[in-house]
């Protein structure tokens, strides 16, 4: 899978040239996960190359996965399909709306049935059956997804102190902590609001994956500006003014501006060098704001 056409792997790693940053003594580097693949960003790719891999193991000819109306992930499994030579199948939680948004035709062009389940069966859908369908969980957050994530860290050649991450499913942030030296830590910013169990999620897919959890990570879980896919003026405010980048106001906005805020509240000594990963792709909204599709 690795001779994908158009992957871009290691990812670019490129240092935050900002005097908002330089004041504090800190340097930040980005880890431009965002431009591995057109169609599979981030760590999307990295969650399912081990999927698919596992996939072609057993035989399956019919990958299933689950996701929102929006979901990049939804997108990114329906595009491996297509490369990859398997059907595709996405759950997606809520009712049909006619004409599809951008995301769902998307994942529609390239092959996969859609079948929409109301939100009580889609809390519920651990317990659906596929019959010899591999199934790939919502965000791709399973032992192959962070084993997949894992090797971000080995790609980064420069030293670092801590590597920041946004967290959904916590998948990413389990990953990368399994691959950092003793001296390193991982730090994740939530993007959903009251994600305390992310801690215990965490833990378990660094179990399931690694046969143990590490305690070299922590969560903040205070900017998430009120939930997942929500935000406020500030958020917007902040995305405007950021010119490296044109962040993803679900995720990585909010990861970006949960850091600058730590480091103006003194969190990291002198001297400190940071990894932001910029893992999402992007799309405009209705109001010129990027985000997540």
């Amino acid at each position: 899978m690795e001779d994908l056409a158009g992957l871009r792997l290691p990812s670019p790693l490129v240092e935050l040239e900002d005097e908002r940053v330089a004041r504090h003594g800190v340097r930040v580097w980005l880890k431009r996960d965002d431009l591995i693949h057109p169609e599979f960003p981030g760590n999307k790719w990295r969650k399912l190359k081990y999927n698919v891999a596992a996939a072609r193991e057993r035989g399956a000819s019919t990958l299933v996965t689950f996701g929102g109306a929006y979901s990049n992930h939804i997108r990114a499994v329906a595009a491996a399909g297509r490369h990859f030579g398997f059907e595709t199948v996405g759950v997606i939680r809520g009712e049909k709306h006619e004409p599809l948004n951008e995301s769902l035709a998307y994942a529609e062009r390239n092959g996969m049935r859609l079948k929409y389940v109301d939100r009580e069966t889609y809390r519920r859908k651990d317990t659906l059956e596929f019959g010899d369908a591999y199934v790939i969980p919502e965000g791709g957050a399973n032992a192959a997804g962070v084993r997949g994530c894992r090797e971000i860290v080995s790609e980064i050649d420069v030293a670092f102190d801590v590597l920041c991450c946004a967290c959904g499913t916590g998948s990413t942030l389990a990953g990368v902590a399994n691959g950092l030296a003793e001296h390193q830590r991982a730090l994740g910013f939530a993007v959903l609001k009251g994600a305390e169990f992310l801690y215990d999620d965490v833990k378990g897919l660094q179990e399931a994956a690694f046969g143990e959890s590490t305690g070299n990570w922590s969560i903040e879980l205070d900017f998430h500006f009120g939930g997942y896919a929500k935000r406020k003026p500030e958020l917007d405010e902040f995305i405007r003014g950021f010119e490296p980048v044109a962040l993803d106001w679900v995720y990585e906005a909010k990861m970006m501006y949960g850091l600058y805020a730590l480091l103006d509240s003194g969190r990291f000594e002198r001297g400190t060098t940071l990894v932001a990963l910029i893992a999402q792709g992007h799309a405009m909204s209705a109001n010129g704001i990027r985000r997540r599709p």
